[in-house]
């Protein structure tokens, strides 16, 4: 589903990333843990498209993504890509509903059509019940799941999540890290999760160390 090829970063003098090689399969759960200022979310937003490389390749679903023009790597990531932040970043004007189909909205779906599915991913998230209330009337769990609804409403190939329960209480952040899992169960989803929850990372298919820049797994174990 990922695979990239000697992935670099920097920014100014500061070598983020220094040549980062992995490959990951459709299905797996791939957790990417480091001490802060390792490059965990630089390499995240590289893969998830947010960010350029510097230098290297990134191929998503056998495409080359960063040769992309700007307006064909924006469709793509809207059409291909669901993202779960550690702050929602819910709409706090509209109701869980409307804020689950917005990214539906914006690739040209159908009004019904959005609403119908994002109804759906609600339901399957526990969250039925809460369809009209607004962020402000939600738990801190259910707005992030509300947040995770609306990163499946495009039925994205990969789902990156970038400290997901760093904002959560630890029995919402368990309920979320099973979430993740479900969603690999019963949609097939891809997820990539930079987390500093190890609990949340040993949980993973796989879990990948970032040091200095670089993954130093041994490779038997990538």
């Amino acid at each position: 589903m990922i695979r990239t090829k000697n992935i670099e970063r920097a920014f100014g003098n500061l070598k983020v990333l220094k040549g980062i090689d992995l490959e990951i399969k459709k299905g797996e759960v791939v957790s990417i843990v480091g001490a802060s200022g390792a490059g965990k979310s630089t390499l995240l937003h590289i893969l998830g498209t947010i960010d350029k490389a510097d230098k290297g390749s990134l191929f998503i679903d056998e495409m080359e993504v960063n040769l992309l023009s700007d307006n064909k790597l924006s469709e793509f990531r809207n059409q291909n890509i669901g993202f779960v932040f550690q702050f929602h970043h819910l709409l706090p004007e509209f109701t869980a509903l409307e804020n689950v189909c917005i990214p539906g909205l914006i690739a040209r779906k159908s009004k019904n059509e959005v609403s119908k599915e994002a109804k759906k991913i609600l339901e399957i998230l526990n969250l039925s019940d809460r369809l009209d209330h607004k962020p402000n009337e939600l738990s801190g769990g259910e707005q992030q799941r509300v947040a995770v609804a609306r990163a499946l409403i495009n039925k994205p190939l990969v789902v990156f999540a970038d400290e997901p329960s760093g904002n959560l209480d630890s029995a919402s952040a368990v309920e979320l890290h099973k979430l993740f899992f479900s969603l690999r169960e019963n949609l097939g989803q891809t997820c990539v999760i930079v987390t500093h929850n190890l609990k949340l990372a040993d949980m993973a298919d796989r879990k990948l160390v970032i040091e200095d820049g670089r993954i130093i797994n041994p490779p038997e174990t990538q």
